[in-house]
């Protein structure tokens, strides 16, 4: 139960009871949500979402076209279970973002901190931790599981900045595919332990009552609604059931996949499901190849090896998932976003690869690769009540520029927060000096995703 105080410093409790005036608690039916799936180190659009098949080999894959669908659109064929349900989602071909290094590429898409210069650690909160605080001010949650939860959570190079660690997610790292899998305390089934753990939380705040003499503006009473919760968390037995994946009927399992990807995004839906606000699920480790992430330099990857080696599970743990949200009747409330920071380049390259493994020859070997590449790159939308069916914006002939549409990662946020129901036009938070910080700086919803 870490607890970090720096968001309610920044705000006041005058400033907490104005926001949850201002943003009255919506029934957990009504509430929406949304699963984010990231893919760390960026997914090349021209052998996925948006091929060219009409250029030179210098730039066009092995991989074959098919047809989607939506009539006009075409995949490749790593993308069959994509292509069969087209009509479930949209697809923006025309992101792009202006920072070629992955920890500012991925703090333009997740914060929106414009800086093109990698950075070790954020100076802006990302929209997830954002959207927690914001949620938070809505009052106490009837519902015991926490508004945020990372499966596998995208941490590397995004978090709260100077909200406070009190908003990060409450993080799922074992692997849901395991025979054994558990999630660490949530659902005390001891009462004896439950016991203890209550006299231990009372004794601490009999120890309190000195510092709450110095508690002008009431923060410790905010302290004490998140410690109620994560009492909540460890104590109470829906909490347990809803990260129990066990439950889940064989089939169910079957088609999501049995591997960790599958099983992260069906736990990422039994947790929309049971009323989480947001989930972010990171597409990485062993089933990447060597590297573990989407990162296709040459030097790492044979990234056409890669591509046939990863894309299988890709294609049935995100299709799936996105199935499931129409299937169970979620598709309004739950928005599905896939992306990366940014994609590859369209023009492949060539060295020498730096060990061997999966996806990749031994060391010294000369091997194909694509490199970083933000100036185009395509990422899909599905669920949210949006129209779906489609395909926003275009690349040029060889997938190297925006010519249709051009999307920007401030677009991108504002579009998630316009489903979640904050206006990102108007809402500020104070930063670490007490500034007040647009929490999207420059950007609009996308109105062909949200007509």
């Amino acid at each position: 139960m870490q607890i970090g105080l720096t968001g309610f410093a920044s705000l006041g409790w005058p400033g907490l009871l104005k926001l949850r005036a201002e943003n009255a608690l919506k029934p957990a039916s009504e509430r929406t949500a949304v699963i984010m799936v990231w893919l760390p180190g960026g997914l090349s659009h021209i052998d996925s979402y948006d091929p060219k098949p009409e250029i030179g080999s210098e730039y066009r894959g092995p991989f074959k076209t098919i047809s989607t669908k939506v009539p006009g659109t075409i995949f490749t064929e790593l993308l069959p279970r994509h292509a069969a349900i087209a009509d479930k989602f949209t697809l923006l071909r025309s992101m792009n973002q202006k920072a070629g290094g992955h920890p500012a590429g991925s703090m333009q898409m997740l914060s929106g901190d414009a800086d093109e210069r990698d950075k070790p650690k954020p100076r802006l909160p990302d929209w997830m931790s954002v959207a927690n605080y914001l949620r938070a001010q809505d009052g106490p949650r009837a519902n015991p599981l926490p508004n945020y939860v990372g499966v596998n959570p995208p941490l590397e190079y995004n978090g709260p900045a100077y909200l406070g660690n009190a908003w990060s997610p409450f993080s799922v790292t074992d692997d849901p595919n395991r025979p054994n899998f558990a999630v660490p305390n949530i659902g005390l089934t001891d009462p004896a332990e439950t016991r203890r753990l209550g006299d231990r939380v009372a004794l601490r705040k009999n120890l309190d009552r000195l510092e709450r003499a110095f508690d002008r503006e009431n923060e410790l009473l905010a302290l004490d609604e998140f410690e109620r919760q994560a009492m909540t968390l460890l104590t109470n037995p829906q909490t347990r059931d809803a990260f129990d994946i066990g439950k889940e009927d064989a089939k169910t399992r079957d088609r999501y996949g049995r591997n960790r990807w599958g099983q992260q995004l069906l736990l990422a839906r039994r947790l929309v499901e049971a009323g989480v606000d947001i989930v972010t699920s990171s597409l990485s480790g062993p089933l990447c190849g060597r590297v573990n992430n989407w990162d296709d330099h040459a030097v790492n990857h044979h990234i056409f090896e890669a591509l046939r080696f990863r894309m299988g599970n890709y294609d049935q743990a995100v299709t799936a998932l996105i199935e499931d949200i129409y299937a169970r009747g979620l598709d309004k409330r739950v928005l599905v976003v896939v992306t990366g920071e940014f994609g590859r380049t369209p023009k492949i390259s060539f060295d020498r690869s730096t060990g061997a493994g999966d996806a990749s020859a031994p060391a010294g070997t000369v091997q194909p690769g694509r490199d970083h590449w933000p100036r185009a790159f395509s990422n899909i939308w599905a669920g949210g009540g949006l129209q779906t069916g489609g395909v926003i914006g275009a690349t040029d002939k060889r997938g190297e520029d925006v010519i249709e549409r051009p999307c920007g990662p401030g677009d991108f946020l504002a579009t998630i927060y316009h489903h979640l129901g904050i206006d990102s036009s108007k809402v500020t938070i104070n930063d670490f000096n007490g500034r007040p910080t647009p929490i999207v700086d420059q950007g609009k919803p996308i109105p062909e995703l949200i007509a």
